[in-house]
């Protein structure tokens, strides 16, 4: 190929592009319900709207929970570029390819990739591991605030001493001390709060990571104009130069 002359790759199949819309519509509708849970009282939000918030929130989450699963399913299965070994820092000369890309950046020219170049690894391995942590933490608070799926029913029957009288479990209500048992309960609180110690901050690093993904998307896009944006639309990158992650 020469210089300057574009060529079209395909790159991102559906289900990639799939998962990161639906990854980004979850994680607008959490962040959305999130900021309001924990402003509740600013807001003006009483008890059973703040129950409504969490149920809306909780339901948000099990549909980013699924697309996550599948997501990293994906990444043993999909193709070339959807795969784990493409898109973490991981594998050998991994380092020497950073070094690379950004000597070529500070050059002004960087080497070419049709997946994501060794320096955006690192950050999509991070947003990963964030996304991961809140899922986890999501779900086991699901279960501690509101008694639902996965963890709910073993929850309720620990805070209730209940064990398999499901009668009782059945008056159990989300917000309400009512039918529990009260040593029960504070240690189910007890239990509950490095989870939701985690799902908080995280959520905050997440945001900051968010807006960092962005920054350097529309970065990556001016310096190589290689289409990195409409790809998660077509499924297609252009490049003016032999991409290094071609074969």
């Amino acid at each position: 190929m020469s210089d300057n002359e574009l060529k079209y790759y395909s790159v991102w199949d559906r289900t990639t592009r799939l998962f990161h819309w639906i990854n980004v519509i979850c994680i607008i509708g959490l962040i959305s319900v999130g900021v309001v849970i924990l402003n509740y009282k600013v807001l003006g939000v009483n008890n059973d709207g703040k129950l409504l918030l969490k149920t809306v929130h909780v339901y948000f989450g099990y549909v980013f929970v699924l697309n996550l699963i599948w997501r990293l399913v994906w990444g043993f299965i999909g193709n070339k570029y959807s795969r784990w070994k493409a898109i973490l820092p991981i594998g050998k000369g991994y380092w020497r390819s950073v070094s690379e890309y950004v000597a070529g950046a500070k050059a002004g020219e960087p080497p070419q990739y049709l997946g994501h170049n060794p320096v955006a690894k690192l950050m999509v391995g991070f947003l990963f591991l964030l996304l991961v942590t809140q899922a986890t933490t999501g779900l086991v608070l699901a279960g501690t605030d509101l008694y639902l799926p996965p963890f709910g029913h073993e929850i309720a029957e620990w805070v209730t001493g209940s064990g398999e009288e499901h009668d009782k479990i059945k008056n159990l209500k989300p917000g309400s001390k009512d039918d529990v048992d009260s040593e029960a309960y504070a240690e189910m609180r007890k239990f509950r709060k490095p989870f939701i110690t985690t799902h908080v901050y995280s959520f905050y690093v997440l945001l900051i990571s968010i807006v960092l993904h962005i920054a350097a998307v529309v970065l990556i896009e001016v310096r190589e104009k290689n289409g990195v944006v409409s790809a998660m639309f077509t499924g297609n990158k252009v490049v003016s130069k032999k991409p290094v992650d071609l074969n």
